[in-house]
C-alpha cells in the first residue's frame, strides 16, 4: 500500500510539473492581428513570441487550438526563415509574412510531430501559425495583406 501512495504522489508531482512548465511555454503577450482577404477582414487573437525562447517552443505540447486563435512570430527583420513540428501535436497553418504586411507563403496542414522542414521560400518577417484548414476556410491567400503593429503597412 506504501508504494501505491508513493507511485500516486510521484505521478500527481510529475503531472503538477508538467503543467507549471506548460503553462510557462505559453507566449505572455496577446493582441489581435487582421487579415484581410477578397472575402473581407478576419480577426485572429494571437500569442506572440518574440524571445529565442519563446520562438523555439512555439506551439508545442498543446493539445488544442482553438478557431480564431494563434501564434505570432518575429524575426525581427525579413530573413529565410525554417521552421518544424516537432513536439506540436496539433496540425498547423503556417502563414509567412514579409515586413510589409503582405502574405508571401502559406503552408497548409502541417504534419504533426513532423521534423520535416517547412521552408518559407522567401525572406519574411514573421509567421503565423493557425490551426489547420483556417487559410483554406477563409480564403487566406499569398498577396493578402497582415495589419500588426509589427509590420509597415498598418
Amino acid at each position: 500500500m506504501k508504494w501505491f501512495s508513493r507511485a500516486r504522489a510521484t505521478l500527481l508531482a510529475s503531472l503538477f510539473a508538467l503543467a507549471l512548465i506548460a503553462g510557462a511555454a505559453q507566449a505572455a503577450t496577446i493582441e489581435p492581428l487582421e487579415i484581410l482577404t477578397r472575402s473581407g477582414v478576419h480577426v485572429f487573437e494571437v500569442e506572440l513570441a518574440i524571445t529565442d525562447d519563446e520562438r523555439a517552443n512555439g506551439l508545442m505540447f498543446r493539445r488544442d487550438l482553438p478557431q480564431g486563435r494563434g501564434m505570432l512570430f518575429d524575426f525581427k527583420r525579413d530573413q529565410m526563415v525554417a521552421m518544424w513540428m516537432k513536439n506540436t501535436f496539433v496540425s498547423l497553418d503556417m502563414i509567412f509574412i514579409r515586413a510589409d504586411g503582405r502574405i508571401a507563403h502559406i503552408a497548409e496542414n502541417t504534419t504533426p510531430q513532423s521534423e520535416a522542414i517547412i521552408s518559407s521560400r522567401v525572406p519574411v518577417r514573421g509567421v503565423l501559425e493557425v490551426v489547420a484548414g483556417t487559410a483554406k476556410k477563409l480564403g487566406i491567400q499569398p498577396g493578402d495583406k497582415v495589419a500588426h503593429r509589427w509590420f509597415t503597412g498598418r
